[in-house]
């Protein structure tokens, strides 16, 4: 019994990716710096392979994105220099950005420009690089099929032949490779026979050129796995954890002779620690339809932190979670126990279940349908609303938080470890929120936020608030490029203590006259980007923290607070893959934001959604009893207008205008042009302007200037209608 593993983290214990690249791009090291120190990077996350599994890809590391990788292998893209690369993850060309599959992983989206068949031709051999840098290993490369799926600008008549011309390239590619690991997550979405026929036909003709190709799936089941099993390839990569079909696929086709099974039975999306017993007793029966069986896990590690080592967590949950280096140690565990190997091996620890809180689920039990919808329609609301704001046209806002300093940083981190105390913290926050509150007056904006600054995360720091939920200290994971966050932890049933927000929203507004916005993370998002317990069902999960969110509304209203944004930028990203399963998910993700929204007919409810597919997701939105939603359109250049042209959009809508991602301060021009467009499908009485997301991220020169330009557009708006 072998093991295999991939997807290991790219971040590093102490996240020295993050520190590598930032400081390349702050000027204090040198691209030589850059590149020996990702390459260090790398060895050590080879070197932890080494240590417990017996095969692992090498070339998964990335100076920001494999996506952008791959389109610079095919030559879709040709770069001088790394400030180049760099300038399509951050600059004033960046690519579009969106949610890898069902995951909070953001991927940047390859664009293709002309109408026509492009000239795919082989720019960079990346894998052969990292092969010649490290002797020994599998090359990695992200499979044509998904790269292609994933890309924008390919119009349906001509996909099949873009396929089919890149697959020259990846012949070149894998030709001298003894071996290749190509990951293929596409695979389990639900398409149609004709795909299925020119994947077969890609999978021939690279199969031919090198019969040892590793075909990893993951994320689903893939509904054509019999035509998989004709394929000229080595091992197939199958997910049993979120992909449960697949096993009932090879009860029903059996697995086929000469081909290996790389079974992925370990989670690589959750935390919970593998049920021993049960993996072993799982790989008996799939070894009654193949004796070529390798063990995995069951989607890429680095949707988990390294390691667990050094938290320092109740006994209770320390002694049942697995991150990245733990799952590999279950692997090696597992394939141990298979062959007979039991001595000095443990078995999982049980402990007694705890987080229990009575009140929390029987409050559960007592909702009814009518719990779930607003007795006032909105066109009743925004009557009521707009008498009570009377906001200019074209209104003007921010999306929630705004940049935070070394200086704020070190105050938190001097304020958790007792450095200073709560007293000289919390006058510190409140000195923030009023230079903030007096940066927004003299920029001119119409609605105010207080800024966020005493939150670390938009998730994180909810976490830190409601019982029944944990926190790690290193438990990082990246969400994009650099970008990480740390997933808090839902072990039991979630309940409010006290009011979590209602201090520093209070004061923003006692200092000013114009409306301060009370800033919620919806209940999908925190599911999303938290380590879930499994022990119930997800949606009651998602409704306790609704409930909890509704009273926190209450405490705002009693308070004369007139605007509640609950942001659920994670709505598309939990969906599953396959649409024919999106019905039960929907039906609890649009219920649990009805439910936490629940609020007085003068209360005006805003939601935050950004770098998703909306198209896809339009009804369900519509479904959602918000008043105004904010959605990003910045990188998509206003592509996601075309989502509501067709449908009976009747509420408030700001489409960003600036992409907060990058360091480039949007001109007037730019952002007009995104507002010209969006004129033309939305009533010019329901738009707003605004950033795209939160300003966390940007510093504030930038900032600045950039919200000047932002409330120069809404002036000339005004002037132009």
């Amino acid at each position: 019994m072998q093991t295999y593993a991939y997807g290991f983290p790219r971040l590093g214990k102490s996240r020295e990716y993050k520190k590598i690249i930032e400081g390349f791009w702050k000027g204090m090291i040198s691209e030589n710096e850059l590149r020996k120190g990702i390459h260090d990077l790398e060895k050590d996350m080879l070197s932890t392979y080494k240590k417990f599994v017996d095969k692992f890809p090498i070339g998964e590391m990335t100076l920001y994105d494999n996506m952008l990788d791959t389109a610079t292998m095919v030559g879709l893209y040709k770069f001088g220099n790394l400030a180049d690369y760099y300038n399509f993850c951050r600059g004033k060309n960046a690519l579009e950005m969106t949610k890898w599959f069902n995951t909070n992983y953001h991927y940047l989206v390859p664009k293709f420009q002309n109408s026509g068949i492009p000239a795919f031709s082989l720019n960079w051999n990346k894998p052969k690089e990292v092969l010649e840098r490290h002797r020994k290993g599998i090359p990695y490369l992200i499979g044509p099929f998904t790269f292609l799926k994933l890309s924008k600008g390919i119009s349906s008549g001509i996909f099949k032949e873009c396929l089919l011309s890149l697959v020259d390239v990846y012949i070149d590619l894998i030709k001298d490779f003894k071996e290749v690991h190509i990951d293929e997550p596409a695979f389990v979405m639900e398409l149609p026979r004709e795909e299925i026929i020119w994947i077969k036909k890609v999978y021939d003709r690279l199969g031919s050129r090198n019969h040892n190709i590793n075909l990893f799936t993951y994320y689903d089941s893939v509904d054509f796995l019999k035509d998989l099993y004709e394929l000229p390839i080595k091992a197939i990569g199958l997910d049993f954890i979120n992909g449960k079909e697949n096993l009932i696929s090879i009860r029903e086709h059996g697995f086929p002779e000469g081909k290996i099974l790389i079974a992925g039975i370990v989670n690589g999306r959750n935390i919970w620690r593998t049920d021993i017993g049960e993996a072993v007793e799982f790989l008996r029966e799939l070894s009654r339809y193949t004796e070529n069986l390798i063990i995995s896990n069951a989607a890429p590690l680095y949707h988990l932190p390294i390691t667990i080592e050094n938290e320092q967590l109740d006994e209770r949950l320390s002694k049942n979670i697995a991150f990245a280096e733990e799952r590999l140690a279950e692997l090696k565990l597992i394939a141990q126990i298979y062959k007979g190997k039991k001595q000095g091996i443990k078995d999982k620890v049980e402990v007694a279940t705890f987080g229990i809180n009575p009140n929390v689920q029987q409050r559960i039990k007592n909702l009814k349908d009518e719990d779930f919808k607003k007795i006032t329609p909105y066109n009743e609301r925004i009557k009521k609303q707009k008498k009570i704001l009377n906001l200019p046209l074209f209104p003007t806002t921010t999306i929630g938080s705004f940049p935070q300093t070394k200086e704020l940083r070190k105050k938190r981190a001097d304020f958790k470890s007792g450095k200073i105390s709560e007293n000289e913290y919390r006058t510190f926050i409140k000195e923030e929120i009023r230079k903030l509150i007096k940066l927004q007056e003299n920029l001119d904006l119409d609605v105010f936020v207080h800024g966020e600054f005493e939150r670390t995360d938009m998730v994180e720091y909810f976490a830190q608030k409601l019982d029944g939920v944990t926190n790690t200290k290193y438990g990082w994971i990246i969400s994009y490029g650099t970008r990480g966050y740390r997933p808090p932890i839902i072990y039991g049933d979630v309940s409010r203590r006290k009011p979590m927000t209602l201090k520093e929203i209070i004061f923003a507004q006692s200092i000013t006259k114009k409306p301060v916005k009370g800033m919620l993370t919806g209940p999908v998002t925190i599911i999303s980007w938290s380590f879930v317990r499994d022990d119930i069902p997800i949606y009651e999960v998602a409704y306790q923290i609704a409930l909890c969110f509704q009273d926190e509304i209450k405490d705002y209203e009693k308070e004369g607070i007139k605007i509640v944004q609950i942001d659920e930028p994670a709505f598309r990203e939990k969906a599953p893959v396959k649409k024919r399963n999106w019905g039960e998910y929907f039906n609890w993700a649009v219920k649990s934001f009805n439910l936490a929204s629940q609020s007085k007919p003068k209360t005006q409810i805003h939601t935050h959604m950004c770098y998703s597919e909306f198209g896809e997701i339009i009804e369900y939105i519509l479904k959602m009893d918000f008043d105004v939603i904010t959605i990003e359109a910045s990188r998509s250049r206003g592509d996601v207008i075309k989502c509501f042209k067709n449908v009976d959009f009747k509420r408030q809508i700001g489409l960003g205008v600036w992409d907060i991602h990058s360091p480039t301060v949007p001109n007037v021009e730019d952002m007009a042009e995104i507002v010209n467009k969006s004129l033309g499908a939305f009533e010019k009485r329901s738009f707003w302007i605004n950033p795209d997301c939160g300003l966390k991220t940007r510093n504030w020169k930038e900032t600045i200037a950039s919200l000047k330009n932002l409330v120069e557009l809404a002036k000339r708006a005004r002037k132009w209608s």
